[in-house]
């Protein structure tokens, strides 16, 4: 799993029963782990151990509703539910657990205390003893270090590259490695010779008007792009060729590339090839369905049926420069505080010029932390 940066710190923290700065490092980012279970969780956990158990339960039903059967909320749910003296809930949750992982140490000890001590006033003074945080769900670990990862990595491609050379100079494998790129093999989204004989249609409308050279150049760079896990960069040169006159095979052949890009997140964004709004504003459909992470302002937020939109003042996060503002609207219900700047990471959308702004974006996620708040001095 790949490391993210703000989880692994919280965990560490966590790990190391520094469970309150685990909590301030994450609180401030719900938006942007909207939905991941892991941040749900760890968040869950580190309440239960400051003693904020309305939290806990709230987080781990969070993280519930995003794995539904998942022992180590169910561990967390039921020992939140022993807490409160409701066993019998606290047993359901434990066999449930049992019934997923039937090794599950937590669980066997947890019944095993809930026998012992079945009657009330036993069991108030073992609440009472501080057990109960021996029935904890574990903190996640941190994952590897990039340094860790890399010399792990290294030792073992060295070992099977020694293995590989072997077996390749003796013939006893061919090697199978010719022609290939980080994601799919090039025969796969390369053009064909048909396509490259043909690049371009005669006759017709289009948006960019591109020569047989322009067209294999445009093509070959959006490619060599995607190969290179520079997908915002690579949809441009695709746009292109889609507005323009190139051939039905190059267009389809484009479109093959477009389904296979990722959507980013604030973590794996290339900061190089986000678009500024002022140069996606003067070609919108250039950029359409490009991923950009703006800063700005928020204002007339609305969220209507687990709909969110607001008008994004881009630009504005410094409160003194506004470069445009952008319609932005979310599939799901957000909060945001509209006395704060943002970041928001969306989807370009154009929009017809009779209907004013030329873009609009589609909400992807929203960075809202201290961190963006304009220094002491700033009006």
């Amino acid at each position: 799993m790949k490391l993210d940066p703000i989880l692994a710190k919280a965990a560490r923290f966590a790990r190391s029963g520094k469970y309150e700065s685990a909590i301030r490092t994450l609180e401030p980012e719900d938006n942007r782990y909207y939905g991941s279970f892991r941040y749900y969780y760890l968040l869950g956990v580190s309440c239960l151990h400051v003693g904020d158990f309305g939290g806990a339960l709230n987080y781990f039903r969070l993280a519930q509703d995003v794995k539904l059967r998942d022992p180590l909320v169910l561990l967390g749910l039921a020992v939140l539910y022993l807490r409160r003296g409701e066993t019998d809930r606290a047993v359901d949750f434990y066999l449930d657990v049992q019934e997923l992982d039937e090794k599950n140490r937590i669980a066997k000890r947890a019944l095993k205390v809930i026998r012992k001590y079945a009657g009330a006033d036993s069991f108030s003074a073992w609440l009472e003893s501080g057990k109960l945080s021996s029935l904890y769900p574990p903190v996640p670990s941190p994952g590897l270090s990039p340094n860790r990862i890399f010399i792990a990595a290294a030792a073992v491609l060295a070992a099977l590259a020694l293995c590989f050379g072997a077996l390749v100079k003796t013939r006893i494998v061919p090697n199978p490695f010719a022609r290939r790129d980080g994601r799919k093999l090039i025969s796969e989204i390369s053009l064909n010779r048909e396509e490259r004989n043909e690049p371009v249609q005669i006759g017709g409308a289009y948006r960019y008007i591109l020569t047989r050279t322009q067209v294999l150049e445009t093509y070959e760079r959006a490619l060599s792009l995607f190969t290179n896990y520079r997908d915002e960069a690579a949809k441009i040169n695709v746009n292109r060729i889609l507005e323009s006159n190139a051939s039905e095979g190059v267009k389809n052949r484009s479109r093959i590339l477009l389904s296979y890009m990722e959507v980013p997140g604030f973590d794996n964004f290339k900061q190089g090839d986000n678009v500024s709004y002022s140069e996606a504003l003067k070609d919108p459909v250039l950029f359409r369905d490009v991923h950009v992470i703006w800063r700005g302002m928020a204002t007339n937020m609305e969220t209507v049926q687990n709909i969110s939109s607001f008008d994004f003042l881009v630009g504005y996060d410094t409160r003194k420069t506004l470069e445009g503002i952008v319609p932005v609207v979310f599939d799901k219900a957000i909060s945001l505080n509209l006395e704060r700047p943002l970041e928001v990471l969306g989807r370009i959308v154009p929009v017809s010029p009779e209907r004013g702004a030329g873009i609009s974006l589609e909400g992807i996620a929203i960075h809202q932390s201290g961190q963006l708040v304009p220094p002491a001095g700033n009006p």
